[in-house]
């Protein structure tokens, strides 16, 4: 579910408004109206725009661009970081993709506006003008993100001017490829689908990260987020894997509750799952077996199978590291890349 602000400045604009927050199902959407006698939620302007930009996934704004600009312009952060912007007349007869297109999701959200409205879609990004592939899109829509993102100019570049752009992937691809994406093909630019980053196999490499790493832990009662913080950014440094890999955080049952571990996946937005002793006695494969584990908590390790549990059955990426009452390990979820 996203969470989107509709903001509008006129009697006639809230009324367009009231039009968007069903179209934009299935989303969390609050309405804002300045300057009108309707009972929508009243604040000062700049202070809601700026915490919107934090908070929220799509901001709409239903009036002329110009407001939308110089109110959002001093919060702006990066494609990477800002959410969608979207600007639409109070008549209700244009929707203009403003902010984050392809990552943030503008243009498709923006598509989907105007049929609801009966609108006229206004999206200006090259790419889609010409019907051409979009990596940044391609990333969102396949649960990826993007690692360097001012390198995707050099693949949009190439593909705009028609020349070839490279492709190395650790994953199986599925379905037809671009017509200008070129697999293990010399190539001055490309993009690198895996979850490590230190292949750079082209002059201008991008490196597209499937969110798909699962990360297996235990831990000393008592444990501080910073300490789990520092202990998996070294295991991750360690594997060229950075956090945007990382899909789910898995441990025993008895972890559940502890308040470093849950503070750390509430810091970085990961789910956090549990298995008890007897189902991760159930995970198949071959693990690091610890006789001191099994007394303590049924099981004879807790990192790796959970690891592998929370990735269906995964492969173990990296197996159980211990250090100062803590335990980690990475599985990986098999995963296609579909063009």
């Amino acid at each position: 579910m996203i969470r989107a602000k509709i903001i509008s400045f006129t009697a006639r604009g809230a009324q367009t408004g009231s039009r968007i927050a069903p179209a934009l199902y299935p989303a969390h959407a609050e309405q804002y109206a300045r300057g009108t006698d309707q009972s929508i939620k009243k604040t000062n302007l700049s202070r809601m725009v700026q915490q919107a930009m934090v908070d929220c996934d799509l901001i709409v704004f239903v009036g002329a661009c110009g407001i939308a600009v110089r109110s959002c312009a001093p919060y702006l952060q990066g494609k990477q970081y800002d959410p969608a912007v979207l600007v639409v007349d109070e008549n209700a007869k244009f929707v203009i993709s403003l902010l984050s297109g392809h990552i943030g999701g503008a243009n498709a959200l923006t598509e989907q506006l105007a049929q609801a409205l009966s609108a006229q879609a206004v999206i200006t990004t090259a790419t889609d003008g010409r019907h051409a592939f979009a990596v940044d899109t391609w990333a969102q829509q396949n649960g990826c993100t993007v690692h360097e993102v001012p390198r995707i100019k050099y693949i949009s570049g190439a593909i705009l001017a028609g020349d070839p752009v490279g492709l190395y992937s650790d994953f199986p691809l599925e379905g037809e490829l671009p017509k200008e994406i070129r697999v293990n093909e010399p190539a001055t630019c490309g993009i690198v689908l895996s979850v490590r980053t230190q292949l750079q196999p082209f002059a201008h490499t991008l490196h597209v990260i499937p969110r798909v790493v699962h990360l297996g832990i235990g831990c000393r009662r008592g444990t501080s987020a910073e300490q789990i913080e520092a202990f998996v950014a070294e295991i991750l440094n360690e594997e060229h894997i950075p956090f945007s890999a990382i899909r789910r955080v898995a441990s025993i049952d008895l972890k559940q509750d502890e308040l470093g571990l849950c503070m750390f996946c509430k810091q970085h937005n990961l789910p956090f799952v549990t298995y008890s002793a007897p189902a991760l006695a159930q995970a198949p494969g071959s693990f690091t077996t610890s006789n001191f584990v099994q007394k303590t908590v049924g099981v004879d390790n807790v990192c790796e199978r959970s690891a592998v549990l929370s990735s269906c059955g995964g492969t173990i990426l990296r197996k159980k590291t211990a250090r100062d009452g803590m335990t980690a390990a990475l599985a990986i979820e098999d995963w296609r890349a579909h063009f």
